[in-house]
């Protein structure tokens, strides 16, 4: 199996139209123009998108999902991604740069600060009610006629339609077991996940994490517990068992460079960790998802 395709903006509108960091087309002129997309894929910008017809499946980070209508995905940098929709699969695809908003918003993780993008805790997959759905799909449908004018202040217009549009759908996911969170709380959270993407290769307990935020072990669990109905050692451990998946689908890496590239002490204490909670060893993991990748690809052909 050849590595992961990873593929940007430029990539997707060819080098003259590089220049934009915001991209809006419907799925059936998206699958049109871009027949040469190679699968598994992964993207450098954020991607959102609303089926409105059709069917087939889809999948984020080795999680399937069958293509339903009212359903909306939300798709981060580096995540891993492939899909097998049906001809008349019909909806909106939004890709987008962080730096869409960065650029003139001073926080630098503006956009994850929003649920949708949260590869350890978030939901990728969400279900619209009716109404919301129509909401949502009016609000795009005018970002795509937006996009194709050529008006004044028209990357300022998207961005603040684009804003609405995260808002709308992170008030649409589920909520939390626990219903009443403080703002404190959600921001000990988010920056929980944070660290945890920033730290996990070499910190694996609660712990170390309780101290970069200032609180108890104690305290982060109960919280991380409550909200996300896991402990905060299973966040954590999840965000490890995720990045090993990635890697051992990239043929570039064998089993020893993998551990090593996630602190394991050898490679027998990485078999046996990702057996445990994968419950096959990453030699056939890799097999079956190479096995799996080949179908999906005569497929698509």
């Amino acid at each position: 199996m050849k590595n992961i395709p990873t593929f940007s903006i430029c990539n997707l509108l060819g080098a003259d139209q590089c220049v934009t960091e915001f991209l809006i087309m419907r799925i059936e002129e998206f699958l049109s123009a871009h027949r040469d997309i190679r699968f598994p894929h992964r993207h450098t910008f954020y991607q959102i998108v609303l089926f409105t017809g059709g069917g087939g499946t889809h999948s984020i980070d080795f999680q399937k999902f069958q293509v339903i209508p009212h359903q909306v995905y939300a798709m981060g940098p580096g995540q891993i991604h492939t899909w097998e929709f049906e001809p008349e699969t019909e909806g909106y695809i939004i890709n987008f740069n962080e730096s869409f908003f960065t650029a003139f918003c001073h926080n630098p993780n503006f956009v994850q600060e929003f649920p949708l993008f949260n590869a350890v805790a978030g939901v990728p997959v969400n279900i619209l009610e009716a109404e919301c759905c129509g909401e949502v799909h009016a609000l795009m449908e005018h970002m795509l006629k937006e996009f194709r004018a050529e008006n004044d202040f028209k990357q300022d217009i998207l961005r603040s339609m684009l804003l609405q549009l995260l808002v709308i759908l992170s008030r649409q996911l589920p909520r939390p077991a626990q219903s009443v969170i403080s703002r404190h709380q959600l921001t000990v959270l988010r920056n929980f996940e944070r660290l945890i993407e920033q730290h996990f290769r070499e910190k694996r307990l609660p712990r170390d994490y309780a101290e970069m935020l200032f609180i108890t072990p104690n305290h982060l669990n109960a919280l991380v517990n409550s909200v996300v109905g896991k402990p905060a050692g299973e966040l954590i451990r999840d965000r490890v068992v995720l990045e090993a998946k990635r890697l051992l689908v990239n043929s570039d890496f064998n089993i020893s460079q993998i551990a090593d590239a996630l602190h394991f002490e050898d490679n027998a204490y990485f078999t046996r960790f990702f057996k445990k909670y994968t419950g096959m060893s990453p030699e056939i993991f890799r097999q079956e998802y190479a096995k799996n990748a080949a179908v999906e690809i005569d497929f698509m052909a």
